[in-house]
């Protein structure tokens, strides 16, 4: 139902009707107010409220033992909270096992540094009325190739139908921003790290896709920052389920370790509204301990995470002839060497992506193919053109 003022109201009355009927003690406002902030978190939605009033019911009367425990006239908010928390203990031994691993090290996750090709992602593991957050650890490698991109995890049949969708889909985004000339000249491999079961649902296609593009561009991901979203073929964030469950596993791992104002999320935009997170999560945002960024595409997402802004079609260098890549600068000297000539480093992702889907390419008239003779100050690229004919033991015409 609608969490607005005539639905809270009724919630209310709901809620005072099940305490007199099953015979606990009154609730005060603080109590009532709680439960009906648990009703909005098991809705999963800031502007609902759930009407599976069986668990409501089980908290009021587990409400009432701990008022009567504590020989309190009414049942305050504090018995409710007491009451919301023992259901948790009593079903989160696996969260706990899980935290106590990545506190330790045997599952690797990084809240510091950044890591070229590695994000941190988010899942959401379901246990009966129960579910937490896990982080996992995203890495991809590129090499020259055809244009795949190998997800590891459908390879092996451990990724399930939507998470195979969710890698085609950002493969197709890749295709169409970068490359949508010409045939890409990569292969990627993308997995999940400590990974031991199945692995299904798309809400990690987005940061498979932040990953995918930081090992193009050769560019670090801020590791204090964990990512989920899903992505379309036109690089909007899209969003998911879980939201809070998945903010509040990563902040466990990050408040263990010690929060310094720099840990976060980044959550598609469209999941604001159903953000319902745990008081002490509230606080640590309320004070700049940790952060919660939301992101409506995934250029918005790259530069958050790696301080460098997306690329489009539109950066890539463009080719130009001989004349325009030797001229000269003021003073009749070569022009300084820049990142884009050497084709190693470049300013943004776009550039970098350039960098292996156009691959090397020659303007020169050179003697190495014995078709045409080098024309006046082309020797030096000629020497070039000559190392590549040797490599493949062929005899390309240059392109003039």
């Amino acid at each position: 139902m609608d969490r607005d003022s005539d639905g809270t109201l009724i919630y209310a009355r709901l809620i005072g009707t099940v305490a007199a009927r099953d015979g606990p003690k009154s609730l005060d406002r603080g109590a009532v107010a709680r439960v009906v902030e648990h009703g909005v978190r098991l809705a999963g939605d800031a502007e609902k409220l759930t009407t599976h009033m069986g668990t409501i019911e089980d908290v009021v009367r587990e409400a009432d033992f701990w008022a009567r425990e504590d020989d309190a006239k009414t049942i305050a908010a504090a018995h409710v909270q007491r009451a919301i928390d023992a259901r948790i203990f009593r079903s989160d031994r696996l969260r706990e096992r899980i935290q106590e691993e990545i506190h330790r090290g045997t599952l690797v996750i990084e809240t510091e540094d950044a890591r070229i090709g590695q994000v941190n992602g988010l899942a959401v593991i379901q246990l009966d009325h129960f579910a937490f957050g896990r982080s996992s650890r995203i890495s991809c490698r590129v090499r020259l190739g055809k244009g795949e991109v190998v997800d590891i995890e459908r390879e092996v049949a451990l990724g399930g139908p939507m998470h195979s969708k969710g890698v085609m889909i950002l493969s197709s985004f890749l295709s169409s921003r970068f490359a949508g000339d010409r045939p890409l000249s990569l292969s990627a491999s993308l997995v999940f790290e400590q990974s031991y079961g199945g692995v299904d649902g798309d809400s990690a296609s987005s940061a498979e896709l932040y990953a995918l593009l930081s090992a193009l561009a050769d560019v670090p991901i801020r590791q204090c920052f964990a990512v989920t979203g899903s992505v379309d073929q036109q690089g909007r964030v899209q969003a998911i389920g879980g939201v809070n469950e998945k903010i509040e596993g990563f902040f466990d791992v990050c408040a263990a370790r010690g929060l310094t104002g720099e840990q976060g999320v980044l959550i598609p935009e469209a999941n604001v509204k159903h953000l319902m997170l745990r008081a002490d999560v509230v606080d640590a945002c309320r004070e700049g301990r940790f952060q919660v960024h939301s992101v409506d595409t995934v250029d918005t997402g790259i530069e958050i995470l790696t301080g460098v802004p997306g690329g489009s079609k539109t950066s890539l260098p463009r080719r130009g002839s001989w004349r325009r890549r030797h001229r000269r600068d003021e003073s009749g000297g070569p022009p300084a060497r820049t990142a884009v000539d050497d084709g190693k480093r470049f300013d943004s992702v776009g550039r970098a992506f350039s960098a292996h889907s156009y691959g090397p390419r020659f303007s020169v008239r050179g003697s190495c193919c014995r078709r045409r003779r080098c024309g006046p100050g082309a020797a030096a690229s000629c020497g070039a053109v000559r190392a590549l004919c040797r490599r493949h033991r062929s005899r390309p015409a240059c392109r003039a």
